[in-house]
């Protein structure tokens, strides 16, 4: 379990990453050390959505089969979550957005199975619950992302030329 927090953390600093880096190449004024005390945030909060994305789509599968599936729950493997850590080097965004989201497709048909198998719904329904708690959480998480973003820019003072 304790491989899998760290995977998570690791997995969440690198998409944190790969988000924040272009924004600074973008925006040449914004102070380094705001920058530098956002990462680690942005980090435990993407680990946060990655964390909560089994457990997202196992409470989809519940609500969609007719009786409650037996078990805890939907959780991460070392080998479900590893491939997460590429994160940094395809979120950003003029290497490989593509890329990226076939990444997340990936990871998302490895989480299929496993609650495929547990709740009973076939492949394609526990895909389906798959995708969308990883579309939901996607769109919570870029919404934070672009209202931080936008609060940091307006507190970012203009150089004077």
């Amino acid at each position: 379990m304790s491989a899998v927090v760290v995977l998570l953390l690791f997995a969440g600093l690198s998409e944190a990453t790969g988000r924040i880096l272009p924004l600074l190449a973008g925006r040449p004024g914004m102070p380094r050390l705001l920058v530098a005390g956002l990462l680690p945030a942005a980090g435990l909060v993407e680990a946060a959505v990655f964390a909560l994305w089994p457990l997202t789509a196992w409470t989809l599968a519940e609500l969609v089969v007719s009786s409650p599936p037996p078990g805890d729950g939907l959780g991460w493997t070392p080998a479900l979550v590893a491939p997460l850590l590429l994160s940094a080097v395809l979120a950003f965004p003029l290497l490989g957005p593509l890329l990226h989201l076939l990444l997340f497709v990936g990871v998302g048909a490895g989480l299929a199975d496993p609650l495929a198998a547990a709740t009973g719904l076939g492949w394609w329904g526990a895909a389906g619950c798959v995708a969308v708690a990883g579309a939901g959480l996607g769109v919570a998480v870029e919404t934070v992302r672009r209202l931080v973003v936008r609060i940091s820019a307006s507190r970012t003072p203009e150089p004077v030329a």
